[in-house]
């Protein structure tokens, strides 16, 4: 056992994240935690590493244990550069080759009769220094480095100046060249392409310690869990539960089911009891005809021996019916399902958005050059590719966020294009939810109150909780609350699944393959991605290419980055 948690609880004011939590993690443990936005997945795992205190409970860890922590957003030290970051990762292997070294030039020198306590000593360094991956220590950097795909950068560079992603994937590859003993990592698939991803999978499933992962991304659950950890936010509790993701979800339907019968069940016993008691009390269920007086006694004895039997029936029935509802089957609560609905205006053009030579620059190097496309009426293009070659920037271009810095945009005059950006927007202090859903639209308060509680956004107790306040992914849901407001008939999503928890993300895809106008999509979601279908477009130096089979491009980069090479060239 490596970590026990027992009987944890947290609130945050008068609101309840997490109660009477209890379970284990062992080594070989590799855990999925799963559960709704803002139902304290983050919030579990700041305790498990020590960055939040619970109110009660206690967190029991093995002696000296190492836990290595990724938070969901990456706060870079100021003034550190990528090198050193690597570096520090790698200190303790470090330290146990300089103890090697320095057990080495005393074993030329001590005696014969010390010798057996050195060795011994010299036998300890070795095999941690082994199970910790010292030998290859050099390879191990640059795999990482590369399977995550930022061998490229300068490691010169303050880690202050990486985007987000890159800080994310950095962030990751100092984690498992640590090799800590229990890893614990919080949405680590969102800023990962395809290549990453099946790495990262690859990584887990066979890390020697034990993982801890929240995670949204369905494929990498099945491929890399050997447990999932649900965190309930009505009972705000956890259930562990065997197996990876498909398992989880199997079990959970089948509890559901169970719960609503046990419920329907008892509802029907407890009516039952009280027509009982009911008929009893009355008396209902005595002969209606009257006694002829020659009758009488004989009817007396039996009327008698009825009201008894009746009485007694009454008392059994009393009795069952006062200890069923002494303690119920609690009413299994209604989820709040997410069913978001676009209602867009039609279109009324045959080339929605036109680019004719399009390009854009960073750094002084073009990530896409002289790219022309049209995109029809009922277009679904997925756009697809590794980190940084300007998926999120073509994708701003095409939705008129940012001007190119060649060539031209030209939307059709029907066309009214929704975008949703990578990453939420940061919270603006003071805004209220209902404030940021309705910013900016004319109408009645209460008619979008409705619309956030109907369709399942938000409950009635978040409508005057500030965005700040928000957990990601609740500001995620926000984010698309609103851009399902907008009524828009073209839709440009750049990782539409990053931050949602999986409730949501179901019911998100659905509406996306329901909607009726032209969708471009930048995704390194594989589930996401087969369902989307439609057209692959690989950004590739600058250029598409286009792909017939999903499955086989994810199948080649999956691979290619497994084993370093892509194309036949070392991946960079």
């Amino acid at each position: 056992m490596l970590m026990s948690v027992e009987r944890l609880t947290k609130s945050f004011g008068a609101a309840r994240v997490l109660d009477d939590v209890t379970f284990t993690i062992a080594r070989g443990d590799r855990v999925g935690v799963v559960g709704a936005n803002g139902a304290g997945k983050s919030t579990l795992l700041r305790m498990l590493a020590g960055e939040d205190t619970p109110d009660a409970g206690t967190i029991i860890m093995a002696a000296g244990l190492g836990i290595g922590y990724l938070p969901q957003v990456i706060a870079a030290p100021v003034g550190r550069t990528v090198a050193e970051h690597l570096e520090m990762a790698t200190a303790p292997i470090l330290a146990l080759a300089a103890r090697m070294r320095m057990l080495e030039a005393e074993l030329a020198v001590t005696a014969r009769v010390a010798m057996p306590a050195l060795l011994e000593d010299y036998g300890t360094v070795v095999t941690r220094y082994q199970d910790q991956g010292g030998y290859d220590l050099d390879a191990r950097v640059d795999a990482a480095l590369a399977g995550l795909g930022v061998a490229q950068l300068d490691r010169s560079r303050s880690l202050a100046s990486l985007s987000g992603g890159e800080k994310a994937r950095v962030g990751l590859a100092v984690l498992v060249l640590g090799s800590p003993d229990l890893l614990l990592l919080d949405e680590p698939t969102n800023h990962l392409d395809a290549a990453s991803l099946a790495w990262l999978e690859n990584a887990v499933a066979t890390y020697a310690g034990a993982v801890a992962v929240i995670s949204h991304d369905r494929q990498f659950l099945n491929g890399a869990v050997n447990r999932i950890l649900a965190v309930d936010d009505e009972s705000h509790r956890v259930m562990a539960y065997p197996g990876a993701y498909d398992a989880y979800a199997r079990a959970r339907a089948q509890e559901r089911r169970q719960w609503d019968g046990a419920y329907a069940r008892q509802r029907e016993e407890i009516a039952a009891l009280r027509r009982r008691v009911r008929e009893a009390a009355t008396g209902t269920g005595h002969g209606g005809r009257s006694p002829r007086d020659n009758d009488k006694t004989a009817a007396n004895f039996l009327g008698q021996r009825v009201e008894r039997a009746a009485a007694r029936h009454q008392n059994a029935a009393a009795q069952l019916l006062a200890r069923i509802e002494a303690d119920p089957v609690p009413k299994p609560p209604k989820p709040l399902v997410f069913s978001p609905r676009f209602r867009s205006e039609g279109l009324s053009s045959r080339g929605v958005i036109t680019a004719r030579g399009i390009g854009a620059r960073r750094d002084g190097r073009w990530l896409f050059h002289d790219l022309h496309l049209e995109i029809g009426p009922e277009a679904r293009i997925l756009v697809v590719g590794p980190n940084g070659v300007g998926k999120t920037t073509l994708l701003r271009v095409l939705a008129g966020r940012v001007a190119p810095d060649e060539g031209e945009v030209r939307h059709a005059p029907s066309a009214q294009v929704a975008y949703l950006p990578q990453e939420p927007a940061p919270p603006v202090g003071g805004r209220t939810v209902l404030d940021a859903y309705r910013d900016g639209i004319a109408g009645p308060e209460a008619s979008y109150i409705a619309g956030l509680i109907g369709h399942g956004y938000f409950r009635l107790e978040d409508m005057r909780k500030s965005v700040v306040d928000l957990s990601v992914g609740q500001r995620r849901k926000l984010e698309i609350a609103r851009l399902i407001l907008e009524r828009a008939n073209v839709l440009a999503l750049d990782e539409p699944t990053n931050y949602l928890s999986l409730d949501v993300l179901e019911a998100f895809e659905s509406a996306v393959l329901g909607f009726p106008g032209p969708v471009i999509a930048v995704s390194h979601d594989r589930w996401f991605m087969r369902r989307f279908g439609g057209a692959v477009w690989e950004l590739s130096d600058g250029q598409f290419v286009t792909h017939d089979d999903l499955g086989a491009y994810l199948t080649a980069v999956g691979s290619a980055r497994l084993s370093g090479e892509r194309d036949g060239r070392v991946i960079s």
